[in-house]
């Protein structure tokens, strides 16, 4: 707030949002984000959507477009792409995404009135109590660090080098996060000279809101699998590759159909997946880019079945028509601006 001023205060949002969206899932940042949100509208007598807009749009392109997140770590797999090629070109793509979905397009939105409930009013946290901004850049941005550092170490050196396994081990997308969460637990937690039990219980939390997540992934998973055996996958993929039309259009426009039907963004980028597979093994279409036109379009248009509408509806204390007007409006611009990224990354690599 400092650096960018009661007139940017969005973009600071934005920012904020980004940076917090890396390593935590969408919901988790949401209920730590959402209290800052309504502390700022109340200080500076702005809006709470026009400064809730960018935040949301950081934390949805964040979680829905890079990995370690799990669905598109779940459609890395699935495809054997890159995990540190698809992270670059989704923070390629994902930077003016959020850009016109967040700031752009919240301004949009300045006059729209929103009265959270005062329950969500942060607790202002001593200056002694907080980590500072390096402790916390470096410790929530460190499997970011991790991952495309070692993608371009493991391209750099010699696969016979006797370093290279090692690059190899320290890059698997689980050994990320565990290596990140061991420095994060000292250097937020310990350090912090918060105790060992506070930090089990918060771990132990956790895994509870993680849990459905991984049945949800478990389930589509399943599904996927069927639609492979079975050959439905192989029979669509085979008719679909008549159509006259760039697989990665095709990959996103699968996965946003998929999407405004069930609701679900993981269930229609993973099916979505299932469906596009024999494309991306062909090698008709690169699995890099694959994934991030897949979870794209999977964001497309959040309605009533999608639990992240209610999620926005009740804390900002909307009408249905003004959450259609704001959080489904912007979702649509991050996966059509999404969409067009992709597209023009692919041209300029080709």
């Amino acid at each position: 707030m400092g650096l960018f001023g009661k007139k940017y205060m969005n973009w600071a949002m934005m920012i904020t949002g980004f940076v917090v969206g890396i390593p935590l899932f969408f919901n988790v940042g949401f209920v730590l984000l959402v209290p800052l949100v309504f502390s700022v509208a109340y200080q500076f007598r702005l809006s709470a959507v026009y400064l809730g807009i960018p935040m949301l749009a950081a934390l949805s392109v964040t979680h829905g477009f890079l990995p370690p997140h799990p669905s598109p770590a779940a459609l890395v797999a699935q495809f054997d792409a890159n995990m540190g090629l698809t992270l670059l070109y989704g923070l390629i793509v994902a930077i003016p995404t959020t850009i016109i979905a967040g700031p752009i397009f919240g301004a949009t939105l300045k006059k729209m009135t929103s009265s959270p409930l005062s329950t969500f009013q942060a607790k202002i946290k001593p200056q002694e109590e907080l980590p500072g901004i390096a402790n916390s850049l470096l410790s929530s941005l460190l499997p970011v660090f991790l991952l495309i550092g070692t993608s371009l170490a493991i391209f750099l050196i010699d696969d016979q080098s006797p370093v290279y396994p090692y690059l190899l081990f320290i890059s698997d997308p689980g050994m990320v996060m565990l290596l990140s969460l061991i420095v994060a637990t000292f250097t937020l937690g310990l350090s912090m000279k918060t105790p060992m039990k506070t930090l089990m219980d918060g771990y132990s939390v956790a895994v509870k809101d993680i849990a459905m997540i991984l049945l949800i992934i478990a389930g589509a998973g399943a599904l996927k699998q069927v639609l492979m055996d079975s050959g439905v996958s192989e029979t669509i993929a085979f008719s679909l590759q008549q159509w006259d039309m760039n697989p990665l259009f095709l990959g996103w426009l699968i996965a946003a159909l998929i999407r405004i039907a069930v609701g679900s963004a993981t269930v229609a980028g993973l099916t979505a997946a299932g469906i596009i597979a024999p494309l991306v093994a062909s090698g008709v279409a690169g699995p890099n880019l694959m994934v991030i036109s897949i979870v794209a379009g999977r964001l497309i248009f959040s309605h009533f079945n999608d639990g992240g509408f209610w999620l926005v509806k009740e804390y900002f204390n909307l009408s249905i028509k003004e959450t259609f007007q704001s959080w489904t409006v912007m979702e649509t611009v991050v996966a059509i601006v999404g969409l067009i990224g992709v597209i023009a990354l692919d041209i300029i690599l080709h």
